[in-house]
């Protein structure tokens, strides 16, 4: 399906693995949050505004890696898998 959309499959894989990522590190599923809160004896609360930033960098990441393929499939094509 996504070929036929004209998206490069590794490019497909590697966008739904980072933006799944991101979605684990952020509420409201954020699982890897509620670990580590729970870890620290720490709540949310004080941990979401230092992390903000974070945030904002792991989305604008997204969104570049997203609109401009050739960046996340340079090394394939470094190695020959695709052309």
């Amino acid at each position: 399906m996504v070929t036929t959309l004209g998206m490069d499959p590794i490019h497909f894989g590697i966008v739904l693995v980072l933006n799944l990522s991101i979605g684990l590190c952020t509420p409201p599923v954020g699982s890897v949050l509620f670990v580590g809160c729970s870890v620290a004896n720490t709540s949310i609360e004080k941990v979401i505004k230092p992390l903000l930033p974070l945030f904002f960098a792991m989305l604008l990441s997204l969104l570049v890696v997203t609109y401009f393929d050739d960046i996340s499939l340079w090394l394939p094509r470094l190695f020959g898998l695709i052309k």
